[in-house]
C-alpha cells in the first residue's frame, strides 16, 4: 500500500493536519459531495444524469481503500437514518428499494477503484479508464441484479442500464481526463 497515494496528502496545506482529523474531514466532504451529486440532475440524452458515480470515481481514485469504504458507508448510514441524501430523499426504504443495488454497488466499486488506484492505476489515462470501467460494471451489475430480482432482468436492463450508458461513458471520460492530470499537477 502506497502511503503517498492519497492525493489530498500531497497538498502542502494539509501536511500539518492530524491524520485522524483529516480523515474525518474527508469522509464528511465525500459524503456531502455524494449527497449533492445525487440531487443535481444534468440534462443528458436519453435520460437526465446525476453525478453520483462521478463522485464515486473521484473518491475511489483519490482516497485510500479504508477512507473510500468509510466515506460511502457514512453516506449510506446518513440515508438510512432518514437524512435526505439520496436522489429522492432518505430513509431505510432506499436501502431495500428498487435502486438499493446501485447504492451497494457504489460501495463495492469505490473499494475496487481505490484498490486499483493504490496499484498506480490513477496515474495514467489508460489504467484510470480501465479501473473506472470496472467500477461502473460493478455498480450496474449490483443494480441490475437487485432490480432484476424485483421487476425482471429484461426490464431491469432496459430501464436500469441501457438509458444510462451514454451518461456513464461521459462521466468515465471526464474522470479519466481529470484524475491523471491532477496527479501530474500535484506531483510537480
Amino acid at each position: 500500500m502506497h502511503k503517498d497515494r492519497i492525493l489530498i496528502n500531497k497538498l502542502k496545506n494539509f501536511e500539518n493536519i492530524n491524520s485522524n482529523i483529516l480523515s474525518i474531514m474527508l469522509i464528511l466532504m465525500g459524503s456531502i459531495l455524494l449527497a449533492i451529486s445525487a440531487k443535481i440532475q444534468v440534462p443528458f440524452w436519453p435520460v437526465p444524469m446525476t453525478m453520483q458515480t462521478f463522485i464515486i470515481f473521484l473518491i475511489g481514485m483519490t482516497y485510500s481503500i479504508r477512507l473510500s469504504f468509510a466515506t460511502v458507508v457514512f453516506y449510506l448510514f446518513q440515508g438510512a437514518i432518514g437524512l435526505p441524501v439520496f436522489a429522492s430523499g432518505g430513509g431505510i426504504a432506499y436501502l431495500i428499494g428498487p435502486t438499493a443495488g446501485y447504492l451497494y454497488g457504489m460501495l463495492v466499486a469505490s473499494i475496487i477503484i481505490s484498490y486499483f488506484a493504490n496499484l498506480g492505476f490513477s496515474k495514467t489515462y489508460f489504467k484510470t479508464a480501465l479501473s473506472l470501467f470496472v467500477g461502473s460494471i460493478v455498480i450496474f451489475s449490483f443494480g441490475i441484479l437487485y432490480l432484476g430480482y424485483i421487476i425482471g432482468y429484461q426490464k431491469a436492463i432496459a430501464a436500469g442500464l441501457l438509458p444510462f450508458l451514454p451518461s456513464e461513458i461521459f462521466k468515465i471520460a471526464l474522470a479519466v481526463v481529470l484524475i491523471p492530470t491532477l496527479h501530474k499537477f500535484i506531483n510537480k
